[in-house]
């Protein structure tokens, strides 16, 4: 490896196992001579994230809760802590209530939608806010997304508005900070076999149909999306800010299935 990250910082925030893509991110950042420190909600998701931890030769692990003020306080003062200074965030946190990922989406509740646009909208805002406190010379926010923010997937239903709020978020944000050299942006991979991606209804048949039919005949892989981590996170990555960067084999730019599969 090129050692690209050698002497940054960061924080990881939604590791759950081994093929979260936020791991894929991790793991890449490691391996190119990132520190990194960990969040993750509870206990349980801390005894899947500390072995993971340990194995890219960090202990910084954190509890947070994003939707809860005084938790998000204590996380970023454990960074100020121990680091004073942090170059970078990786933002890969999103929820909806399961049942709601199903069916049709004028049957969305008020709750989950509200619920749904603060964890995986709001969060993002306001790690970003927060973070970029500690970064005086600049650094790189990055979030997840998925085109079924502006392309309607079936079943996808709430957090696909939740999405469309997450990226126009990172354009606002990107404006926002670019003063501060601070770099906004996010990733959008096509659909993968994540724990979060199987709790939407057809998954399944998603991935199927995706990988059959993107110009690469081919789904990403958590190395690709965690390559491309490395870059915007990384000084090559020093002026791009405000984009979505696509890693879905190309499916973005189809009109219709491969003449085969139609």
């Amino acid at each position: 490896m090129a050692e690209l990250m050698k002497g940054k910082r960061g924080l990881v925030m939604g590791v759950a196992n081994e093929r979260s893509i936020a791991w894929g991110i991790a793991k890449a950042l490691a391996d190119e001579g990132a520190e990194l420190a960990f969040s993750y909600q509870g206990e349980a998701f801390g005894k899947r994230v500390e072995p993971l931890a340990a194995s890219v030769g960090s202990d910084f692990l954190v509890d947070v809760d994003v939707t809860d003020d005084e938790s998000l306080e204590a996380c970023f003062g454990a960074l100020k802590d121990r680091w004073g200074t942090m170059d970078f965030l990786v933002h890969a946190i999103a929820f909806s209530d399961k049942n709601e990922l199903t069916g049709r989406f004028i049957n969305t509740s008020r709750g989950n939608f509200k619920h749904s646009l603060d964890i995986s909208c709001f969060s993002f805002i306001d790690v970003s806010r927060r973070a970029a406190e500690m970064m005086p010379d600049g650094g790189s926010l990055i979030t997840l997304t998925f085109q079924g923010s502006n392309r309607v997937t079936p079943n996808y239903n709430v957090m696909g508005v939740a999405k469309a709020a997450l990226e126009s978020a990172t354009r606002y944000l990107a404006n926002d900070l670019g003063p501060q050299k601070i770099r906004v942006n996010a990733i959008s991979p096509g659909p993968m076999k994540t724990l979060a991606g199987a709790a939407i209804g057809g998954a399944r048949a998603t991935y199927r149909h995706t990988e059959q039919n993107a110009p690469l005949r081919s789904n990403a892989t958590l190395e690709a999306v965690g390559g491309t981590a490395v870059w915007l996170c990384s000084d090559y990555g020093a002026f791009t800010t405000g984009e979505v960067v696509r890693v879905d084999g190309g499916f973005h730019v189809l009109g219709m299935p491969q003449a085969d599969n139609l």
